[in-house]
């Protein structure tokens, strides 16, 4: 809002005086608060700090003690600097005591060649001010009517930095109180260089006050927290001092956010939805949405270091069809979220680093960084246990993928976990290590990683279309016979006997099945094709997948 003094002596009504700087030259980035004529050696008394002095020097004494006095007192009150006119009292330079006294101060002392209309500098330069200081009360006003907006609608973090970074032009950063990168806007800038070393270099920052500015790191940190309870740190890196209206913008924008937290707080954490993004871009081919320098770059501000660590993904499923009550009172949304926060205190007290979040409201996914020099299978079991001490009342099952080393290979442990997962609840059981792996569920395994391929839900509807289209049409349970008989290895009396039928009727029902499909059950093959074809029908139905459907 103010100018510097080196800003004022550039102006065209200052540079026809040939303004030239003899002491104090260090000084003159001083904001100058105001501009004064002052033709008396008392006037120190009469300021209040930044103002730029100027003076013909016709009432300063000659007296080298009373000039250096005259500097002191004026250091004292804090002037920005002073201009001396050559012309009246001095001619060629100024006392050596005078210019030695300021120079001690780091005090802009300038001296004019020729005769310059002081009135017109004080027009000039306080119209300037006064001009600068409208405008920060109109920037100051659009500053509150944005965020007034965006606190009444609880507008998302993003919502918020982004209009930060607008109102700067400065990146900004969301952080919790040991450091975590919840979000962030890295204003046009290169966000993993942004992020690169986020911990170490923000854990040395330091203010002392709700908001305030740290000159060694140039960021401005604001306390982002409500009813006493503290919470984050928005950070705002503008390498130098910010001027008052982006303090403005910085305490608006944490008190948005608090309130968001309020608002928001029988959802998900901030944690969660930081995590939630950066799994869900590891997901989905983060070379395409997200570069992956980034994306480690954010994962390392989570405290979860990708590099250099053996990568597991991980999924936890509840058995919704096994919980007490009706189906109803199974409402996914508040029992993945308390899923996935005991699943990130587990991975806390298993001193494991992380990533955790519910990313298809199915069940919760999560991306160890494991050391090369961790026991894996001993990290997982003891995951597990506390996964399911944790949520004793919920069976739950646990699945893990492949171990990756790279995090571009990330995305493929995490869908392969999915997979055994969803093979896994499908079959039922429970692994001696408390997880499953691919190995574990075998064929249903394989075909749910082979889901997506059109051509199973094809094999499994020329296999099963005419049995389906005969139950459909008339009623008929020829499907689950079929399976009985499929799940009992051929075997039409122990099939007969799992469905409470009679041999008789059980006989008959797969004749009809034989007529339907133009096949003999007596054959292997067949048998294992229609065993098959189920399996698959079984995995497209557990997807969800419409398109994939074998009716």
């Amino acid at each position: 809002m103010y100018p510097t003094v080196g800003d004022v002596l550039a102006l065209p009504v200052m540079r026809q005086g040939g303004p030239h700087v003899v002491a104090g030259a260090d000084g003159l980035d001083a904001l100058v608060r105001w501009v004064h004529v002052a033709e008396i050696a008392e006037i120190a008394p009469l300021l209040k700090g930044g103002e730029l002095v100027l003076t013909t020097g016709v009432a300063l004494p000659d007296d080298d003690a009373a000039l250096a006095r005259y500097v002191d007192d004026l250091a004292a009150v804090g002037v920005a600097g002073v201009v001396v006119e050559l012309v009246r009292h001095w001619h060629e330079r100024l006392p050596q005591a005078l210019v030695a006294a300021a120079d001690k101060h780091r005090l802009p002392l300038v001296t004019l060649s020729r005769e310059t209309r002081y009135v017109t500098v004080t027009e000039t330069v306080n119209g300037l001010i006064v001009d600068a200081q409208v405008d920060e009360l109109r920037a100051a006003a659009q500053v509150h009517e944005t965020f007034t907006e965006l606190t009444v609608s609880g507008a998302e973090p993003h919502v918020v930095l982004r209009e930060v970074a607008r109102l700067t032009g400065h990146a900004v950063v969301l952080e919790t109180l040991s450091y975590e990168v919840l979000a962030y806007d890295a204003a046009g800038a290169d966000p993993a260089e942004l992020l690169a070393g986020w911990q170490q270099r923000s854990r040395r920052v330091r203010t002392g006050e709700r908001t305030g500015y740290d000159r060694a790191s140039g960021r401005l940190v604001a306390i982002v927290g409500a009813r006493g309870r503290d919470w984050g740190r928005l950070v705002l890196l503008c390498g130098e001092p910010p001027p008052h209206r982006h303090v403005v913008v910085a305490e608006r924008a944490a008190s948005a956010l608090a309130v968001h937290h309020l608002l928001a707080a029988g959802g998900d954490s901030l944690e969660r939805q930081a995590h939630r993004d950066v799994l869900r871009q590891l997901l989905t081919a983060p070379s395409t949405v997200t570069p992956l320098a980034e994306l480690v770059a954010r994962a390392e501000a989570l405290h979860v270091p990708l590099t250099g660590h053996r990568l597991i993904g991980a999924a936890i499923r509840p058995r919704l069809a096994d919980l007490p009550g009706p189906p109803a009172a199974a409402s996914t949304g508040p029992l993945l979220r308390d899923l996935a926060e005991a699943t990130a205190l587990a991975t806390r007290r298993a001193r494991v680093a992380a990533l955790v979040a519910d990313l298809d409201g199915i069940g919760v996914h999560v991306l160890l960084a494991l050391s090369p020099r961790a026991d894996t299978d001993a990290v997982l079991r003891r995951l597990a246990g506390e996964v399911r001490q944790a949520k004793q009342a919920v069976p739950l099952v646990l699945a893990v993928g492949t171990a990756v080393d790279r995090p571009a290979d990330a995305g493929r442990s995490l869908a392969e976990a999915g997979h055994v997962a969803s093979a896994a609840l499908h079959r039922g059981g429970h692994p001696p290590d408390g997880y499953h792996r691919l190995g574990d569920v075998r064929l249903h395994g394989l075909l749910h990683l082979l889901s997506d391929d059109d051509r199973l839900a094809a094999f499994a509807r020329r296999e099963l279309g005419p049995l389906l289209a005969k139950d459909a049409a008339t009623g008929s349970r020829l499907v689950e016979a079929l399976r009985r008989f499929c799940d009992h290895g051929g075997n039409k009396s122990a099939a007969a006997a799992a469905a409470h039928t009679s041999r008789t009727a059980y006989y008959q029902q797969l004749g009809r099945i034989e007529q339907a499909l133009d096949v003999s059950l007596e054959d292997p093959e067949s048998l294992v094709s229609l065993h098959v074809a189920l399996l698959i029908h079984d995995v497209l139905a557990l997807s969800g997948d419409n398109d994939h459907s074998t009716e």
